[in-house]
């Protein structure tokens, strides 16, 4: 994101911001050199669904500009999949725009055309945050209210039914919202007290609340009243809380809890070992969390080496991701990790065979590898939860 003298988002016009299908290739680039200086949002991976905005759907190994979005509209992005993917981005001036898979309406445009280009998601404003689930996105307004839409035949669209929905809904009895999340299929949200509010999918215990009834309105996880904020993963969850620790709940078959476990929690228990930490993440069947040193920990599965810890070994507690410092956020897909350093360089580790990791391979890598050297106005990474590509800006 580019700031302005008074230290607010520039606000560049949306004339340029090309509507519907894309005509041109996005141009490929290789590995940056340092200091090097990117205008344009930057994809890799699979783009079968046209995710990364390139019309061709073929997979990108390194790193490409997307067509249609700049740096300076960026405030942040988000990427969802559930086996197809779509984006999201954030404007400056506090609208949304999406691109890519569009069959549950995840675009937001009232149809259900997929689109290699961003097109306005219809009916926000003053938007805050954004969030992007399997099939699903959720908006935070200015105002505390949230926005859903997309698949909801779990009831992760929390507006009462189970319908799909081709352009935003406000999720039901949800006011003061700080902060938001979308797993595969549900939905989370931190309100001002602290407190942590559920709904969707709950087969696995992932909406906390002591049952494993899927709800279509919000309901309270119980036991949490001081969370900064929270992440869905496939189908299970996770909240940082205001004293650095981490509490998760929901599927555990891999330790994706750490609780040293592999037994599934419909209520939230304490991450062993962690304190310090930031911000979280969570993958299709693992965990990350970020510390205020800048270090990296994660747990779970680990057969495609996404813990970063040179092995392929399953670990139920956390364990520091090897030769990471100075991250300043981290995301993870489907099975992968990447990292933001505070210098500019991406990281990233685990699964590539699409290559999500973008080091041109297709190889695994169990520890991180760099993608993008010193990059100087990157702010942001996104990856989806159920999904294998890439975005940085």
């Amino acid at each position: 994101m580019k700031l302005n003298l008074a230290g607010l988002p520039t606000r560049k016009a949306l004339s340029g911001l090309v509507i519907g299908a894309a005509t041109a290739m996005a141009m490929m680039l290789p590995v940056s050199p340092a200091h090097a200086k990117f205008d344009q949002v930057l994809g890799w991976g699979t783009n079968d669904t046209w995710q990364l905005g390139d019309t061709d759907t073929a997979d990108h190994w390194r790193p490409s500009k997307m067509a249609g979005l700049t740096d300076a509209d960026i405030v942040d992005l988000a990427a969802g999949a559930d086996g197809h993917g779509h984006g999201l981005a954030l404007l400056a001036n506090r609208t949304v725009v999406a691109w890519g898979w569009n069959y549950w309406g995840q675009l937001g445009d009232g149809m259900n055309a997929n689109r290699a280009v961003p097109a306005v998601v219809s009916e926000l404003k003053d938007i805050i945050a954004i969030a992007a689930g399997g099939l699903h996105n959720l908006a935070l307004a200015a105002d505390g209210t949230v926005w859903a839409w997309g698949h909801n035949g779990y009831g992760q669209l929390g507006d009462g039914s189970y319908t799909t929905r081709y352009t935003p809904v406000p999720v039901e009895g949800l006011t003061g919202v700080v902060a938001i999340s979308a797993g595969r299929y549900h939905s989370l949200a931190v309100l001002t007290d602290g407190t942590v509010r559920a709904w969707g999918l709950n087969s696995n215990g992932e909406l906390g609340d002591g049952s494993n009834t899927n709800r279509n309105n919000p309901v309270a996880v119980a036991g949490i009243n001081n969370a900064r904020n929270v992440v869905g993963g496939y189908a299970h969850s996770m909240a940082v809380l205001a004293d650095g620790t981490v509490r998760a709940w929901g599927w555990n078959a891999t330790g994706q809890l750490g609780d040293g476990t592999t037994a599934d929690r419909n209520l939230p228990v304490t991450v062993t070992g962690l304190s310090g930490i930031k911000a979280i993440d969570t993958a299709n069947r693992s965990s990350y969390a970020l510390a205020t040193d800048g270090t990296v920990r994660a747990w779970g599965w680990n057969g495609e080496g996404q813990l970063g810890d040179g092995t392929t070994n399953q670990h139920n507690i956390p364990v520091q991701v090897h030769n990471l410092t100075g991250i300043v956020k981290i995301a993870s897909g489907a099975e992968y990790a990447i990292a933001l350093r505070s210098d500019g360089v991406v990281h990233a580790w685990g699964q590539n065979g699409d290559g999500q990791l973008g080091d041109g391979s297709n190889t695994n890598r169990t520890l991180p590898v760099v993608v993008l050297d010193r990059v100087s106005n990157l702010s942001t990474i996104a990856a989806p939860v159920n999904g294998f590509f890439t975005y940085a800006a």
